[in-house]
């Protein structure tokens, strides 16, 4: 009989993570077939959804409590079919609020639950560390500062790296992309990133119009570019637009091209996320910003370990580039941190030093490695 694994990924990161993993774990078990909850990377590797990735994809505690019955409904009948029919293995990818109450059912049933992408324990919440002990059955870790956190806790963890500094090059061909994305050579251009979720969008869209219009005002020949990820966040972007129709700004949306437009940019304006460690690998200077929900981000402002939300500074260990978030986050703020990379050519061409050594470290053939701390899990069910 074929070998089956269960998997949970609920956002479009974890939906390419688990992908790859699926590619690789494909390698060794050509016949394995994988279901649960996924994208449509994954989907594309052969993976069955019962239910697709963007069902998990809540932003902040306001929109998670607006969303719990439907979540908690979809988790507990997950449960229950994984028990009565057990895989092999389950492995939960990211989405830890969901998949570690999961795991543990899982877990206590005799079922490997492998976690792939720590928690952020490391930045807040670091009494969950006793709960995923009991939780997991292996931790998967993107980050090398990670481990030691969970030897100390008695639980079985890998470094595996992270597979972007697999996939990214070391240099990018910014006058390539340029080209390809028909860039017409002199002013400056800026690559204004607002977040893959609906959410984000709508909390940033205005400002981040505002900020360009500052910028334009200081680089006439400047030229804006703005990835969005799916149709309903462009319609988002587009209704600000409307909205500031008089500024007429040369800003131009891409669908998706995300990685292109930071490529292209000589600045990025980018939302905290996976987004501002893409930017770090495709060496660009940025500055990193975040709007919630008022009482989210009271709530993890005071539950915060660590004094950065941005994985460039998380990783650096230190503010190599600037976090101006939440309220600070005004037009005039964000287009002068923009406007001093451009004004600070050795600040620039230091950061780019700084995110080389962090793209090496991260680079770890990530797919493979992970696959092979799962492999021994899998082999021991079918004994």
């Amino acid at each position: 009989m074929a070998l089956r694994i269960a998997m949970v990924a609920g956002e479009a990161s974890s939906d390419l993570l688990a992908s790859h993993l699926i590619r690789a774990l494909k390698r060794h078990l050509p016949d394995a077939v994988f279901f649960g909850i996924g994208g449509p990377k994954m989907q594309a590797e052969g993976f069955e959804a019962w239910w697709p990735a963007e069902k998990l994809s809540v932003h902040g505690y306001v929109d998670a409590l607006k969303n719990y019955r439907e979540l908690s409904g979809i988790r507990r009948d997950l449960r229950d079919r994984l028990i009565a029919d057990p895989p092999a293995a389950f492995i939960g990818v990211d989405a830890p609020d969901f998949s570690l109450w999961l795991e543990k059912r899982l877990k206590d049933k005799g079922i490997p639950a492998i976690h792939f992408v720590s928690p952020s324990i490391w930045a807040w919440r670091k009494g969950r560390l006793k709960g995923i002990a009991r939780s997991v059955s292996h931790m998967l870790c993107l980050f090398p500062f990670e481990p030691e956190l969970y030897k100390t806790a008695g639980v079985p963890v890998t470094y595996v790296g992270h597979p972007l500094a697999d996939v990214f090059p070391l240099e990018p061909d910014r006058a390539g992309t340029r080209e390809l994305l028909q860039i017409p050579a002199g002013g400056p251009v800026f690559a204004f990133l607002p977040g893959s979720r609906q959410s984000e969008v709508r909390n940033l869209a205005d400002t981040y119009i505002a900020t360009a219009a500052i910028l334009h005002e200081r680089h006439p020949t400047a030229r804006f570019l703005v990835p969005l990820a799916t149709r309903e966040t462009r319609l988002l972007f587009e209704d600000a637009l409307r909205r500031h129709a008089n500024l007429d700004l040369p800003i131009r949306i891409l669908f998706g091209h995300a990685v292109e437009a930071m490529i292209a940019a000589d600045v990025v304006l980018v939302a905290s996320g996976t987004a501002s460690l893409e930017a770090a690998l495709l060496k660009r200077p940025m500055v990193i910003t975040y709007k919630i929900g008022k009482w989210s981000f009271k709530l993890m402002r005071r539950m915060a370990y660590l004094p950065w939300v941005g994985l460039p500074n998380v990783l650096a260990g230190r503010e190599v580039v600037p976090e101006i978030l939440q309220d600070a986050a005004t037009p005039q703020t964000l287009a002068d941190a923009l406007d001093g990379w451009l004004a600070d050519p050795e600040r620039s061409a230091e950061i780019v030093r700084i995110f080389t050594d962090m793209h090496l470290q991260l680079r770890q053939n990530t797919a493979d490695k992970a696959a092979a701390a799962i492999l021994p899990y899998l082999r021991e069910s079918r004994r």
